[in-house]
């Protein structure tokens, strides 16, 4: 854009795990061959994507399925989910939970009908502008929808680049959380961004889960600094800091 100044970023710091591209490889490869089969990855429409990742908050994936198919029958839309009554849109919504997710994702439509015609914007700095659309969300928005180089940090993807890249410190902490989403963006592809993303979720979903990790068959176990990754060791629960190398942000 004319008259605009670009700032280049500092390199950043990301620990001592599996070589990038050999961690990218392994990881595409494994999807590839064991990738969920799931519904919304069929789509590049926003707001389907959107209705996903919202049902998906803090819901297991087959009670998501049948509700996100029936929703999307109801409301095909944004516009038709902006024009629906408040008390139809929190029945249909039933029996997902977590009540106030209905609620939001109808404020996100009515202010995309007022905005933006019913459409939702590509840019992080106006998908965030929306009440409702974090971090998380608007990166998913914008690496499924629109296929654009966008990192994601949920907390299975979290729990992957912990222990893979990290596996000491606080997970839970703010500074940790930053931490990875610096890695998260370091160790994006500049191409397949998509199946990317959607691996690592898998993998966090599938394999590296967070009781009863299955590291024997984890495609990351070589190079992996938690592997064999067991809840009572001190070395994988966060107890130290992380030893930082700096890398070169990925382009």
């Amino acid at each position: 854009m004319r008259g605009s100044r670009t700032t280049k970023k500092r390199p950043v710091a990301i620990p001592a795990g599996p070589d990038r591209r050999r961690f990218r490889q392994r990881l595409l490869a494994w999807y590839r061959r064991h990738g969920r089969d799931l519904p919304w990855r069929k789509t590049s429409d926003p707001y389907h994507i959107l209705v996903s990742e919202m049902m998906l908050q803090q819901t297991q994936v087959h009670r998501v399925l049948p509700k996100y198919h029936e929703w999307l029958d109801k409301y095909p839309s944004l516009e038709q989910l902006a024009a629906a009554p408040d008390h139809e849109v929190a029945k249909a919504w039933y029996p997902l939970g977590y009540n106030i997710r209905p609620k939001r994702l109808q404020t996100i439509a009515r202010e995309s009908v007022l905005r933006f015609g019913g459409q939702l914007p590509a840019d992080e700095e106006t998908l965030l502008s929306f009440k409702g659309i974090g971090a998380y969300t608007a990166g998913a928005i914008r690496s499924f929808a629109f296929r654009e180089r966008a990192a994601i940090l949920d907390t299975n993807v979290a729990r992957v680049l912990f222990r893979v890249f990290v596996a000491d410190g606080d997970v839970k902490s703010h500074a940790m959380k930053r931490h990875l989403w610096a890695v998260s963006e370091a160790v994006l592809p500049s191409r397949q961004v998509f199946d990317f993303n959607q691996a690592l979720m898998d993998l966090g979903a599938m394999v590296c889960t967070a009781r009863k990790p299955r590291c024997l068959v984890c495609p990351m176990a070589k190079g992996c600094l938690a592997f064999p990754f067991t809840p009572d060791d001190p070395a994988t629960t966060g107890r130290r800091p992380p030893v930082t190398t700096p890398l070169k942000k990925s382009r």
